[in-house]
């Protein structure tokens, strides 16, 4: 994490000589009617970090219920302002390749506890950007979901630049407090050499993020501040490229600049590897990572030759019977391209003719795919070997249910077709009738069918739970999991190891669980993810718009 940290205060007393100033922050908080933007500016010493820093602890008064906002505190020293993006995004639960997408993430996100938090950005005129920065900041206060406290010194250019053309509170500290140090930011660590997978691992995150930022901008490359542009294969001769690992950390770099362990950071930064970096790159980070509870089996990129990238996931789909060993992967267009599980080489295109885009697809056990198309209705690709009459009859059934009700979110086992809807209600068409479970509140966002002993079905909702629910029964009243933010995608299968069920989060988690006990494992990529699936030998398959990842659990005697 960032190595300029605010000096410790109590959360109970402001630090002397700054009681007055604590009072105003205070004041402006709880005044609806207040600037969203609030500046806290003052001389060298003056005691402004430690405002904030007492400011970030400070809550209610004992035995006073009232409920405290929350206070997101992001040192701004030696940033840029695409670290500062990642931090943010991360610590607010969004995902953001750029200061732009922050902006627009925040202004259309539903307005969850974290959306409603007050950022307190510390040191930003001793930030690496502090002008890029600035825009930033005038453009989250625009958000008006979103309070920010700056900190800024006065006599540099940010404390004016922050009050042109916008109303801003302002706390002046002025003048020297007799307590010396506050407000200056602690010496930064050296960097590593950039070129080096374990070094950049191991070091400040959001440093190597500067580094790796105004060291392209200083040689032209793209990739800074307007998205972290994406390159392919990087140039031979590229030096400042880092042989690939630059790339690789645009790539994945809200995920990078989290907490986390060395061994953690280096599967990340290796899963978001294109086939064109330094060969030696790889088993150098497969050793760091080595102490991760993931091995990585491939990945596929943007620019990958060998093989192609399969192209941008929206939807994804692991099959078995006559498919088994096969990935379907659906792209925004509404093409759905067929890859060889073992390594993602392609393997033909699903022949359908479904107008629109696909929002779901459902392999059946019988060869036969079901889509779902973006008005929510039924479409069947049949497989090469004849259906059972009684299987058409029941697709026909769902696919006239659908035509009046849409469905938006799709699954498939033997004798079996279930869709979930808009209201939160999941429905389970069998060959013995319908069930149904109004399990959610919202709008049902994934479900997937596990056909095991006990066959049951998990679904996912805008309302952040995921629920497990055995047709015909009640169902369970604890979620398996919940956490604040949507579930974007949702995929379960039985493996030889018991069912497994992956979930991925609209704040750009992903979880792989396991129904019938044992740990929950995590990762996190970077981009927004798009789909999930888990294969039948229990590897999990991770799309976005840009990657396709496939990683498999550790296991204690691997």
């Amino acid at each position: 994490m960032p190595s300029a940290t605010p000096s410790p205060a109590d959360g109970g007393r402001p630090v002397t000589g700054t009681e007055t100033e604590a009072t105003a922050l205070l004041g402006w908080l709880t005044d609806p009617e207040a600037p969203r933007l609030c500046l806290v500016t003052g001389a060298p010493g003056s005691g402004k970090t430690a405002l904030l820093g007492w400011f970030a602890k400070h809550g209610p008064r004992a035995g006073r219920p009232r409920r405290r906002t929350a206070r997101v505190l992001v040192p701004l020293a030696g940033q840029s302002a695409l670290g500062a993006t990642w931090t943010i995004a991360d610590r607010l639960g969004v995902v953001a390749r750029s200061p732009g997408d922050l902006v627009h993430a925040l202004a259309t996100s539903e307005a969850r506890p974290a959306g409603r938090a007050v950022l307190l950005l510390t040191d930003l005129h001793a930030a690496a950007e502090p002008a890029a920065l600035t825009d930033l900041i005038a453009e989250l206060a625009g958000v008006g979901r979103v309070r920010l406290v700056v900190e800024a010194r006065s006599g540099t250019p940010a404390p004016a630049a922050l009050r042109t053309d916008r109303r801003v509170a302002v706390v002046d500290l002025d003048g020297e407090d007799g307590t010396p140090g506050h407000g200056a930011p602690e010496r930064a660590r050296p960097l590593p050499d950039l070129s080096d997978p374990v070094g950049v691992c191991t070091a400040d995150p959001l440093l190597v993020t500067t580094a790796y930022v105004t060291g392209a901008a200083a040689a032209g490359l793209p990739g800074t501040l307007d998205g972290p542009e994406v390159p392919g294969r990087p140039g031979e001769n590229a030096a400042e490229d880092h042989g690939g690992l630059r790339a690789a950390w645009m790539r994945a770099g809200q995920s990078l600049c989290r907490e986390q362990a060395p061994a953690e950071r280096a599967l990340v930064l290796l899963s978001a590897l294109g086939d064109g970096a330094d060969p030696r790159l790889r088993p150098a980070l497969a050793e760091l990572a080595e102490g991760s509870p993931w091995r990585l089996r491939w990945a596929r990129h943007r620019g990958d030759l060998t093989p192609p990238w399969p192209g941008p996931v929206t939807v994804l789909g692991a099959a078995g019977g006559p498919l088994e060993g096969t990935l379907l992967v659906g792209d925004r267009t509404g093409a759905v391209r067929l890859l060889h599980e073992a390594d993602a080489s392609p393997a033909g295109r699903l022949a359908h003719t479904v107008p629109g885009r696909v929002t779901a697809l459902a392999p059946a056990p019988d060869g036969t795919v079901l889509l779902l198309d973006d008005r929510g209705r039924l479409h069947t690709v049949r497989g090469t070997t004849p259906r059972a009459p009684y299987l058409e009859r029941l697709t026909e059934a769902v696919s006239a249910t659908l035509a009046r009700h849409p469905g938006t979110a799709l699954a498939a086992i033997a004798g079996s077709v279930v869709v979930g809807d808009r209201l939160g209600s999941v429905h389970a068409f069998g060959l013995r009738g319908l069930h149904q479970a109004a399990s959610h509140s919202g709008r049902v966002t994934a479900v997937a069918a596990v056909d095991s002993e006990t066959p049951f079905v998990c679904s996912g909702g805008a309302d952040g739970t995921v629920r497990l629910w055995t047709p015909g029964r009640d169902p369970r009243p604890e979620p398996l999991a919940e956490r604040p933010s949507p579930v974007i995608s949702l995929h379960a299968t039985e493996t030889p190891h018991g069912p497994l069920v992956a979930v991925a989060w609209g704040d750009g988690l992903v979880e792989l669980h396991r129904p019938e006990g044992g740990p929950t494992l995590s990762f996190r990529p970077g981009p927004p993810v798009r789909a999930v699936a888990v294969t039948g030998a229990g590897s999990l398959l991770i799309g976005t718009d840009e990657s396709l990842v496939c990683l498999t659990p550790r296991r204690p005697s691997s």
